[in-house]
C-alpha cells in the first residue's frame, strides 16, 4: 500500500472506530491528539473514564495487533500521562488502554485494557 494509501486508510479506520466508541455510549474527546511524546489515535470517556485507544488497521486483526510495539506502546503512555497532566484528577484519573483492530473488511475488534503497565 502506498504511503498515501495507507495514511488515509489508517485515517478512515481511526473514524470508523471513533463511531464505534459512540454508538456504544463513549464520548470522543480528541482524534490524534499529539504532545511532545507523541500522538494518541484516539481519546474517549465514559463516566469517570479515559480511554486511551490506539487503531491499528492491517489485512486480518491478527497482523494488526502484531504491528503494535514497545517503543509505540511507551509512546502511548508518555503521552497519555501529559494528557491527565489536564485532567481534574491528575494521574489518579481512572484510564484505561485499549487496542482497537480493523481489518481489511473494516471489521472492527476492541481489545480493552490490553496495553497493561
Amino acid at each position: 500500500m502506498s504511503g498515501s494509501l495507507a495514511y488515509h486508510s489508517g485515517l478512515a479506520a481511526e473514524d470508523a472506530v471513533a463511531r464505534h466508541y459512540e454508538k456504544n455510549g463513549h464520548d470522543v474527546s480528541a482524534k490524534r491528539w499529539r504532545s511532545k511524546a507523541g500522538e494518541i489515535d484516539l481519546i474517549v470517556r465514559k463516566d469517570d473514564n479515559v480511554i486511551f485507544v490506539e487503531v491499528k488497521k492491517s489485512k486480518t486483526h491478527d497482523s494488526a495487533a502484531l504491528a503494535l510495539g514497545q517503543r509505540q506502546i511507551a509512546r502511548i503512555y508518555n503521552s497519555a500521562a501529559m494528557f491527565l497532566e489536564g485532567e481534574p484528577k491528575g494521574q489518579n484519573t481512572d484510564a484505561r488502554f485499549d487496542v482497537a483492530l480493523v481489518d481489511a473488511q473494516g471489521s472492527i475488534s476492541i481489545l480493552e485494557n490490553a496495553i497493561c503497565a
